[in-house]
């Protein structure tokens, strides 16, 4: 299904390339593997062939997803988002939405979190998803759109910025 040199997604890890296909025998059954080096961080994973899609490695999302999800981030600021139940058990819903193979649930973790930052201060472990999910969706969106990483992180962060209270105030009046 995937070939040496191309670019993939591997859930909670990010874009990656696929280096080879390695063949090993386990427990003296023939096996394949994927050997994908995520760029993000350096990391090396052995992914079963046979069980790829299952553990979720899939292709980069097209040009149009990227476009509406990166646009979906750009204007979908005004939203509320309910912060009601504790960190904690917020922190384990978030963590286990980031894994999902869909870009777009990891992008909206990230704009909920971006939000939530705007009204009060993130805990260490939300700093910690935030950044996770920056990573992951800026990193894919990144390399589909052909736009620079930092670039696209401080677009982001600027666009979701605390507005200061006098501005606040004009805009209200």
């Amino acid at each position: 299904m995937f070939a040496p040199d191309k670019l993939v997604v591997y859930p909670a890890q990010g874009v990656g390339r696929i280096e080879r296909i390695d063949h090993k025998d386990i427990g003296g059954v023939a096996c394949e593997f994927y050997i994908v080096r995520i760029r993000a961080n350096n990391i090396t994973l052995m992914v079963p062939v046979h069980n790829a899609v299952n553990v979720g490695l899939r292709p980069l999302i097209t040009r149009k997803e990227a476009s509406r999800i990166l646009d979906m981030l750009r204007t979908d600021r005004e939203r509320t988002v309910f912060t009601g139940q504790n960190w904690n058990r917020r922190f384990r819903e978030y963590s286990e939405r980031l894994k999902s193979p869909e870009l777009a649930v990891v992008a909206d973790v990230l704009r909920e979190l971006l939000l939530i930052g705007r009204t009060k201060e993130l805990s260490f472990g939300e700093r910690r998803l935030l950044e996770q999910a920056m990573s992951l969706v800026g990193g894919e969106l990144a390399e589909v759109l052909g736009l620079a990483t930092d670039d696209l992180r401080e677009e982001l962060f600027a666009l979701y910025a605390a507005q200061p209270a006098a501005d606040a105030q004009v805009k209200s009046a």
